[in-house]
Order: C-alpha cells, then structure tokens, then sequence
C-alpha cells in the first residue's frame, strides 16, 4: 500500500488505504532517498566533487552513484570485512534513553581520535553525532588521502540519514524499538524499530527516486534556509523528541501477548513524520557536503 503526498510536507498525507504492495527495504531505499534530495542542494561545483570522489571509489560493495553509496555503510558492516561489524556497528545510533537521556553518555563520552588515526579506524565504542562531525571534518581537508576521503564522503551519505531515523537516536530499554513487537493495519507483524525503518516509508511512494521527487516538491525555501541551523548534536536531539512524542509517545497498552498494536492514526502520523524526518535528512546532507566540499 501507499500513502500519497499531497499538500504541506508534515500534513499532505491522505488516510486512505490501497492494497498491501511487497515492502521495500528502507536499508535501502530510505537511504537513497536522503542521497537523492541532497543531491538536488547541493552546489554545482560540489556536485562535481562528489561524483569525481564516488568515480574514484575501487569498492565493490555498491555501484558508485550517490543513491547507491548512500548504503555502502550497512553494506561495509554487514561484509565483516576486517572485522567492520564490530568496528562500526555503534557509529550507526546514539541510544538516548527516554528515562534519563544523557547524549554525552550515549556517545560514550565523545572519545577523542588517537593521534595520527584516520576516522575510519577511530574507537568502535563511538556514536553517529561524532562520526558525523569527524568525516566532514576529513573531507573538508584538502590533505586527507584520497581513499579517505571517499569512505569519508559514503559514511556521511548513509549516516546523516540514520541520525534522523527517531528509532536511532532513543532508546526504551529496547534497543531502539528491535524488543516491542508491534502490528498494524495491512502490514505484515514485526518490530518497532522495522516500521520505522521501512513500513512507513514504503507507505509513501512505491520507489526511492518517486519519493524523493516528491518530498523535494514539498521543500519550501524558507524551510530549505532554516532546516541546516544547529548541529548533528541538536539534529539527533530533535530526533529523540520525534520517537519520545510519537514513535514511542503514541503508543498504546500492550495486548496480554506483548504485542502494541498500531491504529490508522498511528501510521498516518508515523508516516508523517518519517517523510519530515527524510527531508530534513536530505537538506542537512547537503548543507554539510556543501560546506566541506565547496571551493574556499
């Protein structure tokens, strides 16, 4: 099923329900569709930068598009390659706890890149705020190696979309919504933290390149101006408050099995705010990519 855009971003979403589609992967697609809108923000000479660095890509793990590299992240942890899940799993979140949010804590206090150490190989215990904040950082330096700068340029696709996922950036106890079974309408059973990842966003369009065009559309310049004030810290901070309210927030009483079930106006909300939440995603991607890679 799917869920057409119209009107203003937050509200333009129509309640009616068409027939259950096969659900695509937001590991995916969700990503893609962040990459996408950037791309339309971004300046015309760090456009340029960024192909020629995705073109210089050796990596196999995905093709070389901006779309496509915008996964290369998962793909890396998920391939193991050189022990990469371990590595890099926790750079994907920052588990604020609803209880006690502690965003220093959640970031493990911020631990400091060692001397002489690359980004890519900084400490595992580490969360998506600094990663973010160190990548540009690299990718701003005109004297970063060349190969780090195009790991730099993939982690910074795929990370500044999981930073606003709200299920990435809090925590109930349930490592981010993976331990609540939930149901809904048309949808098949699963957890908190999948609907999130991928039922509300396939209820948006049926691909990525359709639901980026659309939510592009829906992107005012005043909001375009607005939305990049802050940094990745109150970004992740303004997705906490998204899963406090609403993913978490509008929950109702479990059933006696465990299971919360998810009314319509659940959904339509939850949809609501993932379209928000990726156009936001989509602008900050570039504001960031714009400000490491335009001509000074």
């Amino acid at each position: 099923m799917k869920i057409i855009i119209a009107g203003s971003l937050a509200l333009g979403l129509a309640t009616n329900i068409a027939q259950p589609r096969t659900a695509l992967a937001w590991g995916d697609d969700g990503h893609k569709v962040v990459a996408l809108i950037a791309q339309s923000f971004l300046e015309t000479d760090v456009r340029t930068r960024v192909n020629a660095l995705l073109a210089a890509d050796m990596d196999s793990l995905t093709s070389h598009d901006i779309a496509s590299a915008a996964t290369w992240a998962d793909k890396f942890r998920d391939s193991n390659i050189g022990g990469a899940r371990q590595r890099t799993r926790q750079w994907h979140f920052v588990d604020i706890e609803l209880t006690a949010p502690d965003l220093d804590q959640a970031c493990f206090n911020h631990p400091a890149l060692p001397p002489g150490t690359v980004a890519s190989n900084g400490p595992a215990d580490d969360c998506v705020i600094d990663k973010i904040e160190e990548f540009a950082k690299e990718l701003a330096n005109s004297a970063t190696d060349l190969e780090e700068q195009v790991v730099a340029l993939k982690f910074l696709l795929h990370f500044v979309g999981d930073l606003h996922q709200p299920l990435h950036a809090s925590d109930d106890h349930d490592r981010g919504g993976n331990d609540k079974k939930v149901a809904a309408s048309w949808i098949k059973a699963g957890n908190l933290h999948h609907y999130w990842d991928t039922e509300f966003v396939d209820l948006l369009e049926t691909d990525a390149k359709s639901i980026a065009s659309d939510l592009i559309g829906h992107i005012s310049k005043d909001q375009a101006q607005q939305w990049p004030a802050g940094s990745p810290s109150d970004w992740a901070k303004e997705s906490f408050l998204v899963a406090k309210t609403d993913a978490y927030g509008l929950l109702s009483d479990p059933s006696s099995g465990g299971s919360y079930g998810l009314s319509d106006k659940y959904v339509k909300t939850a949809t609501a705010d993932v379209a928000l939440q990726l156009s936001k995603a989509g602008v900050r991607l570039a504001f960031v990519l714009n400000n490491a890679l335009r001509k000074h």
